[in-house]
């Protein structure tokens, strides 16, 4: 086989376990509802159980960041898959409250090692930008036909926690793909040593901390928003939501198209600044066109920014643990959201929520703009680094170490200094080279 086959096999992998581990937090909205409705719970408690599920998944990645490569990836992937399947199973089986927030738990777990699985492995390839997509593209989709279909499964909390134990079964045949052993990892993987870009990685963390958290304040109530402020039925906020996502799988292709052509801070600035006004429509929504127009235009911008942020945290370590750390602080600030839109939301109203997460968007882009600005990871193509650099550039770049000897993409020419050399000191030359002239030996 291969080293192209290869190396197909594994994208497929990881998109396929990014699939998995990201698709409890993009049914967020349906598996809160269904709690609070199915098993008599209040807003804020079904909220919490969601917000418990999450801290599951961010506790897991924070706890794989720096010991993923010891477990191997294949070993890690299955067992969080099969946590994903015994927990959400469970959660799916029974009506007992504490069961489901046990088996809620074990799922969140399952599912923050999957996604740190599929991260790392993501850093670690030639384009983490366009893996990323791929894995956002797939999600997209994923959610999009299950928000469509779930409505007609009856009610009650069992059909989504069904359906995400069943996507991690479906996933665990392609974890074949993954490397076996923690060796196989290492040798995988580019260089080793302390965590580089420090400050701009934590820097990105927080800021993707506080920018997931804004988003799932409202997407955790969106349900709620359709149903009560905007008076639409189930089916009609399950069609929006499903129209929401495919508005997303649109500007995922976009983003993969787009590239590299107007780096990564435009996106993260421009797209953050504009989700922020999305959200703010979206939670002063009262009737179908209003809550339809912000939730699609807020899908469309969420998964551009998203990728473009994973792209960029992939850059700043060729072996993922900043990737890794990342997207557990995003999966933190998912775990937080529920219970922050819930409580703002009681307090405040919708509008209120919507106001305040407006302002905290607005906040967090400056910061993680300057990130996208100035942190010096690898080029966004690595093709760039072919075209300056040439096979040892390539190599000093994939490992995060010597970076001001490979050119940047932007980068100011040197200035040549022209050296005056004398009739003597040329033919000095031209003899150490071979190229002396008959006329230099007479």
């Amino acid at each position: 086989m291969s080293s192209r086959t290869r190396g197909a096999g594994a994208l497929v992998a990881l998109v396929a376990l990014f699939t998995a581990g990201y698709l409890a937090p993009y049914l967020l909205p349906t598996v809160v509802g269904r709690l609070s409705a199915g098993l008599g719970l209040a807003p804020s408690q079904a909220g919490l159980i969601g917000s418990v599920l999450l801290l599951g998944s961010s506790t897991a990645g924070f706890a794989l960041a720096a010991r993923g490569e010891r477990i191997g990836p294949r070993r890690a992937a299955r067992a969080g898959l099969l946590a994903m399947a015994v927990g959400y199973g469970s959660a799916a089986a029974t009506g007992l409250v504490p069961l489901v927030v046990a088996g809620a738990v074990l799922g969140g777990l399952g599912s923050g090692t999957a996604t740190a699985v599929a991260v790392a492995g993501i850093a670690g390839r030639r384009d983490p930008h366009r893996a990323s997509t791929l894995g956002l593209l797939s999600v997209s989709a994923t959610a999009g036909a299950l928000y469509l279909t779930l409505p007609h499964l009856g009610g009650g909390h069992a059909p989504p926690l069904l359906a995400i134990a069943c996507a991690a079964l479906l996933v665990w045949p392609v974890t074949t793909r993954l490397p076996a052993s923690p060796r196989a990892t290492r040798e995988a993987t580019t260089g080793s040593g302390p965590l580089p870009h420090l400050r701009a990685g934590a820097v990105l963390a927080g800021g993707i901390l506080c920018w997931s958290l804004a988003q799932n304040a409202l997407w955790g109530v969106s349900g709620r928003i359709g149903l009560t402020q905007a008076g639409l039925s189930e089916v009609t906020v399950g069609a929006v939501f499903a129209a929401a996502l495919g508005a997303g799988l649109a500007g995922v292709t976009a983003a993969g198209a787009l590239g590299s052509r107007l780096g990564r801070a435009v996106p993260i600035g421009v797209g953050t600044a504009a989700i922020a006004g999305c959200v703010l429509l979206s939670s002063t929504a009262r009737d179908l066109a209003g809550f339809a127009t912000g939730e699609i235009l807020w899908n469309a911008f969420y998964p551009v920014v998203l990728s473009y942020l994973l792209g960029l945290a992939a850059s700043l370590d060729p072996r993922g643990r900043w990737a890794v750390t990342v997207g557990s602080a995003s999966s933190l600030g998912v775990a937080c959201g529920p219970v922050t839109g819930s409580v703002l939301s009681d307090h405040a109203g919708y509008p209120g929520m919507g106001l305040v997460l407006c302002a905290l968007l607005l906040l967090v882009a400056a910061p993680m703009t300057a990130v996208a600005r100035h942190a010096s990871g690898r080029p966004l193509v690595p093709g760039s680094i072919r075209r300056r650099g040439g096979a040892p550039a390539a190599i000093l770049a994939g490992r995060g170490s010597g970076t001001s000897l490979v050119p940047q993409m932007g980068a100011p020419e040197q200035e040549v200094t022209p050296i005056p050399v004398t009739a003597p000191r040329r033919r000095a030359a031209r003899s150490a080279f071979g190229l002396a002239r008959p006329s230099d030996r007479g």
